[in-house]
């Protein structure tokens, strides 16, 4: 656990430092080619830093934060686009915006609205998940067909949901939401584009889904040059989850989950172009039948896919047992004098 505080302060140190060059020199230089190559070094050490740590839940983090968000938004500020562009007041502001995965609201008539009283239910639901998660063995298989998906659904949007709250009181201004309430979703499209993470799909639509679209569209019809960009988004997003695995589990990449995102990307399209039919736009499908494909589809394919590499890995017994030392160390080391003279002397 010490090594593991000292890794953490390397790297806090580190990104600090890197955040700092990126906000002081780069603006100085012409966005474009240019000011991209005064970026890939800091890229490039991001990309690094999650190795530094030995804890599952701290290099899935850092590898979330640095090397997937930090990265692709300083990608972008190279080209004066993105959540950097226009550049914000402060370093302080620069560096959340860069490193955390939060985005200002863009706009303030958005149809989501917070409602406490239903995150108050998704909070009671992840409790007696948490606790069921102690005995899963003993669980029916399907029951653990449905508990995967929405153990990790309800444990990201609950902890991603109180960092946006608190980073708005932080920076004092209202912030995008990260899901919009993905288990009503109608079709693929739906689930992916406008209610799954939105923070990453908004990045991988301004990093990926633009220049393919916009580079498809000089020899393609806008239809196709779509559905390219649309799978192509996808294949990025599957190299994406295949490293940041790597990062999780230390072990080679399966093609597991890489292919999970492959074969949705395969399916968006076809469901995209199947929409676009005559046929369908003279019998679109009914909500509800919709929603029950939808929703089956993407739990089968979880856990055919996505979580297979998760459960032989023990990640979620891992995560627990190094919550249980980050919450014993600072239980031993309550005093701050203390603690920063054992570590940073």
């Amino acid at each position: 656990m010490e090594e593991e505080m000292k890794s953490l302060i390397k790297v806090g140190v580190s990104t600090i430092i890197s955040v700092s060059y990126c906000y002081l020199l780069p603006p100085r230089i012409k966005s474009g080619v240019y000011r991209l190559v005064s970026i890939i070094p800091v890229c490039a050490l991001l990309f690094v830093l999650p190795l530094f740590f030995s804890f599952s839940i701290l290099s899935s983090t850092s590898a979330f934060f640095l090397s997937a968000i930090a990265n692709s938004r300083l990608i972008l500020f190279s080209f004066d686009q993105g959540p950097l562009f226009p550049l914000p007041s402060n370093l302080f502001r620069f560096a959340c915006f860069t490193c955390f995965p939060i985005q200002r609201q863009q706009n303030p008539k958005s149809q989501y609205h917070f409602s406490t009283y239903v995150f108050a239910v998704k909070v009671a639901i992840l409790v007696v998940l948490l606790y069921v998660h102690n005995d899963m063995t003993s669980l029916h298989p399907a029951l653990l067909f449905c508990i995967h998906p929405l153990y990790l659904y309800l444990l990201l949007e609950i902890l991603l949901t109180l960092f946006r709250i608190l980073m708005t009181i932080v920076l004092g201004c209202d912030l995008e939401p990260h899901f919009y309430e993905p288990y009503l979703a109608t079709s693929l499209q739906d689930f992916w584009g406008r209610r799954w993470n939105l923070i990453v799909s908004a990045t991988l639509r301004a990093c990926v889904y633009i220049p393919v679209r916009r580079a498809c569209r000089r020899v393609l019809s806008s239809d196709h040059a779509m559905l390219i960009a649309v799978f192509g988004t996808f294949v990025v997003s599957a190299v994406a989850h295949e490293v940041v695995f790597f990062y999780i589990t230390r072990e080679m990449p399966t093609g597991e989950v890489g292919s999970f995102f492959v074969l949705h990307g395969v399916c968006t399209v076809a469901e995209v172009a199947v929409k676009r039919t005559a046929f369908m736009r003279r019998w679109p499908v009914r909500p509800v039948v919709s929603w029950l494909l939808t929703m089956g589809f993407v739990n089968v394919t979880a856990d055919w896919l996505f979580f297979p590499q998760l459960i032989r890995s023990n990640v979620m017994e891992r995560c627990s047992n190094e919550i249980s030392l980050i919450i014993d160390f600072f239980r031993r080391n309550l005093s701050p004098r203390l603690w920063l003279s054992n570590y940073l002397m």
